[in-house]
């Protein structure tokens, strides 16, 4: 992928951004030998973005779906490491990352229900809801 439709497309940006200070602040928990948290934090945070940039190539509508909920997935987990890192006494302030990863939250929830009502077989799926 291009560098300029990297840029141009808020997901990736929004993601990419997020992984960098998660690499950050997973460093520092790291030199405050906090292992546990950190290995958590640093998968799921970054795997935000892996996900969401493994989409753009998706081979269906369906399969885009599918890792642009991975990433949803992913982006729960690391709200709850960085929960955790909020309520402990011992590890430092994670404010910022919180609230870039709301904006992630929502960025997510908009393409995902976009997606989900440009679907072709949508208007099938509400014959099987009950």
């Amino acid at each position: 992928m291009k560098k300029e439709l990297f840029d141009s497309n808020p997901i990736l940006k929004l993601s990419f951004d997020f992984s960098l200070m998660i690499i950050e602040y997973c460093e520092g928990l790291e030199k405050e030998k906090k292992y546990i948290i950190s290995r958590q934090l640093l998968r799921s945070g970054t795997s935000i973005g892996a996900n969401a940039m493994e989409a753009q190539n998706a081979e269906s509508k369906a399969d885009f779906i599918h890792k642009m909920k991975i990433s949803a997935k992913e982006a729960e987990e690391s709200q709850y490491w960085l929960w955790l890192c909020q309520y402990s006494n011992s590890y430092p302030e994670c404010a910022l990352h919180q609230t870039k990863l709301e904006e992630i939250n929502k960025v997510l929830g908009k393409i995902l229900s976009t997606s989900k009502r440009k679907s072709p077989f949508s208007y099938l799926l509400s014959f099987f809801i009950f």
